[in-house]
């Protein structure tokens, strides 16, 4: 049993962030289904507990739990809704690596999940169709953050194609259109908050996909967060970190677009990084092509860890 720990335990530590999240959703799932297999042997309902980690759809209710707009994502009401979710997560969360950092799909996965969970507080609050059913209504579930990922992916890279059975190769702007449609198109039906807070996960990973392509990182201040609940000593040292003078051949080096080169000894300048970061980015971009081409299995070692050197930074 201690083996099959170790082993869980290192591929969680190896693991890509979508990996990450997999694990979590999956342990939460477990942990409180053996909570409630534990309670019923009791005759002890658990129902009632967990709607305090469910999102409400009443804004009184919600004002009680807060903590609920991020528990909820990561709850699930049983192994098919688990399974759907976790594959999806697999399959865009690798996707989303190949044009995106690390950090933007760990941020962007509690982004979504907040977008989602604001529109569904907002459509029960605002639409009479949805109002009656407001207080006894809850929502749980890592769609709306998944969602977030797909509609990322699909702006980001709107003619990457997809291979889907039955269906075949079609472009990744087409299949989220599809998805997100139906959402739309179901929103009065059956499992009707789902549908609104998958709407809600979209939008907002459209957001973030064309703000950050203007230059704003809409997961900035989620991933300072998660830094700091991590590892609160990174915030302060960064903050106190005292600003330093290098003096080569008694001339001061303060000039803010320079910086030293340890290989060269010399001051490198502004243009002179600026030509190396482009020279970089531009052989980025010639993998990605490759990718959309050929597939990621058509890469070369030396091409994969190029792309996630560049992923992780």
């Amino acid at each position: 049993m201690a083996t099959i720990i170790n082993d869980l335990k290192n591929l969680f530590q190896r693991g890509e962030v979508h990996i990450r999240l997999i694990f979590i959703n999956v342990a939460v799932f477990l942990a409180f289904t053996l909570v409630q297999i534990v309670l019923m042997l009791f005759n002890i309902s658990i129902s009632d507990w967990l709607q305090w980690l469910e999102m409400p759809a009443s804004l009184t209710q919600f004002l009680r739990q807060p903590w609920a707009i991020i528990t909820y994502m990561f709850m699930h009401a049983g192994v098919m809704h688990l399974l759907f979710n976790m594959l999806w997560l697999y399959w865009f969360g690798q996707l989303f690596l190949y044009f995106f950092s690390a950090r933007h799909l760990r941020g962007l996965y509690l982004w979504g999940g907040i977008c989602g969970a604001l529109l569904y507080l907002l459509a029960y609050s605002v639409f009479p169709f949805f109002t009656p059913y407001a207080d006894y209504s809850f929502m749980l579930g890592a769609s709306a953050a998944v969602l977030a990922i797909v509609a990322a992916v699909a702006y980001r890279e709107p003619d990457y194609r997809v291979n889907l059975i039955f269906l075949g190769s079609i472009p990744l702007k087409y299949f989220a259109l599809v998805v997100i449609g139906l959402d739309l198109l179901f929103i009065t039906a059956d499992n009707a908050g789902g549908h609104v807070a998958h709407l809600g996960g979209a939008l907002g990973g459209l957001l973030f996909a064309y703000m950050l392509s203007r230059g704003t990182d809409l997961t900035r201040y989620i991933n300072k967060v998660l830094d700091f609940c991590s590892n609160p000593s990174v915030i302060s040292l960064k903050s106190h970190k005292p600003k330093m003078k290098v003096n080569y051949g008694g001339k001061s080096a303060e000039n803010a677009d320079a910086k030293v080169n340890p290989d060269t000894e010399r001051v490198q300048t502004a243009d002179e990084r600026n030509s190396q970061q482009a020279d970089k980015q531009a052989r980025i971009n010639e993998i990605r092509e490759k990718i959309k081409q050929s597939g990621y299995q058509g890469l070369t070692e030396e091409e994969k860890k190029e792309l996630f050197n560049a992923s992780i930074r």
